[in-house]
Formats: C-alpha cells, structure tokens, sequence
C-alpha cells in the first residue's frame, strides 16, 4: 500500500479508563496515599488496527460502548490514547458533539469564525466560506443574535453547517447526519455525496444501516473495545447483526454457521454443494446462517401468483414467500419473518407474523408449519435477496431459533421503472384550466 494515499492509520490502539468504588480511593490514590491498587481498569478499546486511504468512505459500526465514538475522539486529538498510534495525513473537520465549541454568548456569526478558527482556517478563508455557510444553515437573522436564545434545530443546523462548509480532506462524522427535520438530513445527506465525488476521505459512525451499505467502500465492525472485522458493508453488517443477538461467531472453525448440525437444514445442503431446496429453489452457496436450532427452517421457495414455483417475479403481481419449519423444543410465541434487500445490502422491506398479528401461538416441540407469505410486489425491476427467520421472546429475552440471510434471490421483471425502490403506481390526471 502506498504510504503516501493513507489518510488516517491506527495500529494497536487502546483506550483504558480507571473505575474506583469509591471516590476517596481515587482521591487517595491522586495524593499518593496508598501503594495499593484501588481501581479496575475498563477499556474502552484495546488493540484495534484500522488504515483508511485517501478517497475511502469507511463506516464504523457496533453495539452502544462498542468504542465507535471513542476512537473518532482520539483521531480527531479530542481524547488521548492509552497506548498505540494514530496517524492523520489531511485536515479534519469532525461532526462529533456539534457545537461543543461555540460560546453562547457571542452571536452565529461571532461562532462561526470562532470554530473555523478552531480547526486552523483564517479570517480570511472563513469570511470567504460565510456565504455558503448561511446558505446551508438557513436560520436567517438569528445569525445575529446570540446563540444562547437558538432553539436546539437552530443551534445543531449553525454547527453542522460551519463544520461541512469547511471543505477539510478529511470528514469524521458521529451520528450527525440524523440533525434537524427531515428537509435539512436530505441537505445534509446531499453535501455527504458531494464529499464522496470529490474524493475527499469521510469516516463515520452510524446506526443507520441504510446508509452504512449506501455510502461505504468498507465496514469496521466493533464490539467492546474490539476490533471483530472488517470488510464489505453486507459482510459487516451481516456480523453485526448476529453480534446483536450474541451469536457472532468468534472462532474460525465455526466458519460463519452457529448450527453444527449441517444436515438440519435445506441451506446447509447448499453449503454441502447441493444447490436448490426440497421445491427446486436455488440457493445462495454463501448465505449466512445462524440460530440456537430450538426451530429449523427446512425448506423455501418463492411463487408466482399461479402458484408456479419460480424466482422470477412480474412487477405488480402477486408472489408468496413459503417457509417450513421443524420445532425441536416448545416456543412460546414463535416470530415467522422475512426481509428483502437489494443487491448493496440496503434492506427494503419485510414483515413478520407479530407485526401482522397473524400467528401469536405456542408451538410444541415435534410440529411442523408452514408459513406462506403473499404480497404485491411494486418493487423496480432488478435483483433482490431474500431473508427468512425464526425469532420469539423467552422471558422478555429476545431469541434468534434460525436465520437465513440471502438465501434466495428474487428477480423483478419491469417494463416500468419510477423513481427509487418501491412504485408507488400513481393515478395520473392532467386537466385543463380556464385562463
């Protein structure tokens, strides 16, 4: 890798804070009162490695105090590292705590040369961005009084506004774009793709997936302080979402499948080279599949709105998702669900037998069901990925029984595209009117 095209490198990095019982054993301790140790140490990240070049857009992901927001602190030098290394080659603008450094007594403007200083700008390059600056902001003469009488929108679009005009090499942003109503998020989101286009180097955080697969070259994913991967934003969100449940698969041997019991299931039979399930679907070879094996999805398949098994589908016909699953122990309230994404990961849309209200019933363990799922689909025309899953909640604990993630895929076949993901088959009417 070229040296010189890095933008930010973190080798070995950790963050440890010192937890006390008590505050006089702190106290104590900060006056050299005690030889004894009186603290735990909690870290908050510990040995994480992450290179980022110029020109890559890099998403962080992972539970809350995962160490998302702490390691974007220390890049930006707002924390210092326990040990490790960071290293920036470009100017940061940083979206962290918006506003953390205006004064509230000075008005916008003040603020505005106040934090463009702050970053290393001079007067001269700030008074020549302030144009821009307002534009964005739109909060009109309020620029003119001092901030402290902003509403909270006012105050975050002023911050926001100062830190993405700036034009910095680098961008690091930490839940930001989420700021505002929703006419400002798509401003926001606009001035992010034009950071894209012009090969400027962006790194966030965000528990927006949607936008995660949308916008990112790669995914680091973490979780306590650890580094647990990184790679395509489908591949690191897949992860994430078993870390959620906490079934990620921590060793290698396990090779992405919690099951074990590979003969179980009809997706296991794919991985074993068999490619279609016990109705003739293709399967993907390399979903991924995962669950405590309480309930096994055995079999799936897609039809047509004759009934014909097929993965082909024509845009504004009826289609049914069937699933048949095998309970090997007594659930109180099984969740039968399916998801559809498309070909970048961005999930679509999907639903499930508990917010359908159509199947809130114990099941013994034995039985059989099977789950059809029948909808119009107004999706455009392309490829999409199929999910299917078997969830519940055991003593308010939520519990994942079986998951297949891209197991099948469906193709929608259009003569009629519109706008973004979904049609929604607008009845036209022009008329004229008197003059």
């Amino acid at each position: 890798m070229d040296e010189k095209k890095i933008a930010i490198q973190v080798k070995k990095l950790e963050k440890a804070y010192k937890l006390y019982d008590k505050p006089s054993d702190r106290l104590k301790e900060s006056l050299g009162l005690s030889r004894k140790k009186r603290y735990k140490e909690h870290y908050a990240l510990k040995g994480v490695d992450m290179t980022i070049c110029q020109g890559e857009t890099v998403g962080i992901i992972g539970t809350n105090g995962s160490g998302k927001s702490t390691i974007l602190k220390i890049i930006t030098g707002v924390l210092n590292p326990s040990g490790g290394q960071v290293s920036v080659n470009g100017r940061i603008s940083a979206l962290l705590e918006l506003g953390a450094g205006f004064n509230m007594e000075y008005n916008g403007i003040e603020n505005v040369y106040l934090n463009g200083t702050m970053i290393g700008f001079s007067e001269k390059e700030i008074a020549a961005k302030m144009d821009d600056i307002l534009e964005f902001a739109d909060i009109g003469d309020y620029v003119y009084q001092p901030v402290k009488t902003y509403s909270s929108g006012m105050f975050v679009r002023l911050a926001f506004a100062v830190a993405i005009n700036i034009e910095p090499e680098i961008l690091i942003v930490d839940e930001a774009l989420s700021v505002g109503d929703v006419f400002f998020q798509a401003k926001c989101y606009h001035k992010f793709e034009e950071f894209k286009k012009m090969g400027k180097t962006i790194l966030f955080v965000s528990h927006d997936l949607s936008s995660i697969s949308k916008y990112c070259d790669k995914v680091v994913l973490l979780n306590q302080g650890v580094k647990l991967g990184e790679g395509s934003p489908k591949e690191m969100i897949d992860a994430y979402k078993q870390v959620l449940v906490g079934q990620y698969p921590l060793s290698e041997e396990k090779e992405g499948n919690l099951l074990g019991d590979k003969d179980i299931s009809a997706a296991a039979a794919a991985k074993a080279g068999q490619g279609t399930t016990e109705h003739g679907a293709m399967i993907n070879p390399d979903l991924l599949e995962y669950g405590t094996k309480a309930a096994i999805i055995e079999d799936y398949y897609v039809t047509d709105e004759a009934g014909r098994n097929t993965s082909a589908i024509i845009k504004g016909q009826n289609c049914s998702i069937h699933m048949r699953v095998r309970f090997l122990a007594d659930i109180p309230e099984p969740i039968f669900a399916f998801s559809i994404k498309n070909i970048k990961g961005v999930e679509i849309t999907g639903t499930n037998t508990m917010l359908e209200k159509a199947f809130l019933e114990p099941v013994t363990g034995g039985s059989v069901k099977e789950i059809t799922f029948t909808q119009k689909i107004d999706l455009q025309g392309g490829e999409y990925l199929l999910s299917l899953g078997v969830t519940g909640y055991e003593n308010e604990d939520f519990k994942v029984y079986h998951r297949l993630y891209d197991v099948l895929n469906m193709t929608v076949i259009s003569d009629k595209d519109t706008v973004g993901y979904y049609d929604t088959n607008s009845k036209v009417r022009v008329k004229d009117v008197p003059i």
